[in-house]
């Protein structure tokens, strides 16, 4: 089991559902997130399960600041398992579409501060040899969605990438999961004003996940009939669903 565990994005949402199923005694945290206010309510709440939590504000697109956290924290306490969980939406908190600025911010965050969490990560670990990464992509990673093509991509580039890292990794005893999440009650959906099948509670997906990550799987999407759905979309043609996915709401 982890001992030693960092997870950014975790004031809320999938990252802070995932310190809290990892909270227990003898289980060190490290958390990164955005808000002060609602990081430390998820450190105290981890430190009640009795874990020790340690809390950071940090820019996962700050390159420099993310490999001097990251190695200070393994010097802390060797890191057994990195969550790359750090993201946002195009409909977390912006009106309309993705606009240009918004397009690049989606990218900074979900795809150049996941790459600057997970390097330093490996950097850490390959000389133990041993280790665990995490890598958080999305069901929507599977196929382009009109109403949020920047969002869909970075999450494409993730799961493909991480894919591709475990193969490379094992030999190094390094397990790396990536984790393909459908829609789970958190502040970024809270948002969508569409319905969202098979809605799942952050206690639910918080456990779900570590069972997966605790495993060492490959791919870990859930629930299985919106990963089947995801599946079945990439699979088709683009001419048969591209008319049925310009119809679905554009997010808030």
């Amino acid at each position: 089991m982890a001992r030693n565990i960092l997870i950014t994005g975790a004031s809320s949402g999938l990252g802070a559902a995932l310190a809290q199923a990892y909270a227990a005694r003898g289980v060190h945290l490290f958390l990164a997130g955005r808000d002060l206010s609602r990081l430390s309510e998820i450190a105290a709440l981890c430190r009640a399960r009795g874990a020790e939590a340690a809390t950071a504000i940090v820019d996962v697109t700050d390159r420099p600041l993310m490999a001097e956290w990251i190695a200070a924290a393994d010097r802390a306490a060797p890191l057994d398992l990195v969550i790359a969980n750090a993201g946002v939406s195009g409909g977390s908190g912006w009106s309309g579409g993705e606009s240009a600025d918004q397009t690049r911010r989606i990218f900074a965050v979900n795809l150049d501060g996941l790459v600057n969490t997970v390097l330093p990560a490996i950097e850490a670990m390959r000389p133990r040899r041993k280790g665990q990464i995490a890598l958080m992509a999305s069901l929507s990673g599977f196929r382009g969605f009109p109403s949020a093509p920047a969002y869909c991509a970075s999450k494409a580039a993730v799961r493909v990438w991480g894919e591709g890292l475990r193969g490379g990794l094992a030999k190094d005893g390094i397990g790396v999961t990536v984790i393909c999440p459908g829609f789970v009650r958190t502040p970024m959906t809270a948002v969508n004003r569409f319905p969202m099948p098979f809605l799942m509670t952050a206690e639910k997906a918080g456990s779900l996940m570590r069972r997966g990550i605790d495993a060492n799987r490959a791919r870990l999407s859930y629930p299985w009939p919106m990963a089947a759905i995801a599946w079945l979309l990439a699979a088709l043609p683009p001419h048969w669903t591209d008319p049925l996915l310009e119809r679905l709401p554009a997010k808030d």
